[in-house]
């Protein structure tokens, strides 16, 4: 009896594996389609909105010639960005390939059409301009910049365009939006300090409604909290011609926390894409972290010979229908106008999703999740996903080196058991690069619960790592 239930229950995953995949492929061709036809759709109404061709990452590359200044390409990645009028080179992180190479049905008929005009990179030489091909969007970015253009502060027709997600546009200054709990002053009462870094399309609130309620008295005496909505999320800015790369985020987090709060040393507490940068700035400021919180991090070795963005591509976003978490994912990453018609949905709408969740609910649940889920632009969402979570999968491997290696906190990693987007493999496969480190899985949490609706107890825990990582005062 036992075999024959272990038989059937072997031919119903079979079944269920070949359907998801029979189910996928229809889905996702009909989503290669509508992408396609989506991409002229929103050229026509930007056009007839604000007066301007805007391009996309499914356009076809360009020869670009720049006057004021100079931009260095190899292959698909950008070098650096010189502005000869001011003798300035500005370093760049790499632009990820994943942004304009994405596969499917429709974009390889339609390139192939365009094969021998995008073959060729040009660079004349002994001319007053450079001329190349690359693509066009990072052109049009990379051009705002080298004239110096300040970041635009109204938003896109489709963006939403209320107080809350445009708050900064109305400030002189330009840092991110930091909510600071527990220690007041500057440096003279304050003992420790902790930066709490969101994931994806989340904000802060995905901690201070969570967490920071729950410290004990004790614990905000002594340590001052920090949580910031990173570029482009919540309250913090999105300017339309960002990248959102790696160096932007970390030189906004410098900027906005470290410097005008005198952070000389602090504990770090990050949750899935906040990882990344995590270790980033941990390896950036070696001598200052004293511990290092890492919750689902998304670390996928790639296999040798393949290229670790597209790995990391396929492995968050591996274009099923099931998971639903994953189906969104694969949506999010894979299509550029599919996701900005979900935003303009979503985002531009949320305080119409916001009311109808507390009418439904009867006001019996706080919607700071929604807010997270909603307060972004699609410009922010999609750059920041393919230039952080995929464009860096080259370097976390580098970046757990540097701190097994050049580091002395101590890295604490949880992970819930049931997370359907960032498996349990990948806070073991930071344990194998740090030997050190302590992972704990949670049972019967995912994603978002490892931390919402288990906040009292994971309070009691960070509280106990900071204890037992402190040292002098600062």
């Amino acid at each position: 009896m036992m075999i024959m239930d272990k038989v059937k229950l072997k031919f119903t995953m079979a079944a269920g594996k070949i359907l998801n995949e029979v189910l996928s492929f229809i889905v996702f061709t009909v989503l290669d389609v509508l992408d396609f036809l989506l991409c002229y759709t929103y050229r026509v109404i930007d056009f007839i909105v604000e007066a301007e061709w805007k391009s996309c990452y499914c356009s076809s590359a360009k020869q670009a010639i720049t006057t004021s200044g100079t931009i260095l390409v190899s292959e698909s990645k950008i070098v650096c960005l010189t502005s000869s009028s001011s003798r300035n080179k500005l370093q760049l992180e790499e632009i990820s390939d994943t942004l304009y190479t994405r596969s499917s049905l429709v974009s390889e008929v339609s390139k192939s059409t365009l094969k021998l005009e995008n073959a060729a990179t040009t660079v004349k030489r002994g001319t007053m301009c450079s001329t190349f091909t690359v693509n066009s969007p990072i052109v049009e970015m990379l051009q705002g910049k080298i004239g110096g253009h300040k970041s635009h502060s109204v938003p896109r027709w489709s963006d939403c365009d209320c107080k809350t997600c445009n708050a900064w546009s109305n400030s002189c200054k330009d840092s991110l939006f930091v909510h600071v709990d527990g220690a007041k002053g500057m440096t003279e009462n304050v003992q420790e300090n902790v930066i709490f870094i969101h994931g994806f399309i989340s904000s802060s609130t995905f901690w201070t409604e969570t967490l920071f309620p729950n410290f004990t008295k004790a614990t905000k005496s002594k340590y001052r909290l920090f949580a910031m909505d990173l570029l482009g999320f919540g309250r913090s800015p999105k300017p339309n011609e960002s990248l959102y790369t790696l160096r932007e985020h970390l030189d906004m987090i410098e900027k906005s926390v470290l410097e005008p709060y005198k952070v000389k040393s602090f504990h770090i507490v990050a949750h899935s894409l906040g990882c990344i940068l995590a270790l980033a700035l941990a390896v950036k400021h070696p001598g200052v972290v004293k511990s290092l919180t890492l919750l689902a991090p998304p670390y996928f070795p790639a296999p040798k010979g393949v290229q670790a963005t597209q790995y990391m591509m396929r492995r968050i976003a591996p274009r099923r229908v099931w998971p639903a978490i994953a189906f969104g994912a694969s949506i999010a990453c894979w299509y550029e106008h599919v996701s900005r018609t979900i935003c303009l949905l979503i985002c531009k709408n949320h305080r119409l999703w916001e009311f109808l969740t507390k009418l439904l609910t009867r006001n019996r649940i706080r919607t700071y999740l929604v807010e997270g889920f909603c307060c972004h632009t699609h410009n922010a969402a999609w750059h920041t996903l393919h230039n952080i979570i995929c464009g860096t999968a080259g370097k976390i491997e580098g970046y757990l080196d540097m701190v097994k290696n050049h580091l002395k906190c101590n890295v604490t990693v949880f992970h819930g058991e049931d997370d359907e987007l960032i498996p349990v493999e990948c806070s073991y496969n930071v344990q194998s690069k740090i030997p050190r480190a302590r992972v704990n899985v949670v049972e019967n949490k995912d994603h978002i619960t490892i931390v919402v609706g288990r906040q009292e107890a994971f309070a009691r825990e960070l509280e106990e790592i900071w204890k037992n990582n402190s040292t002098t005062s600062i």
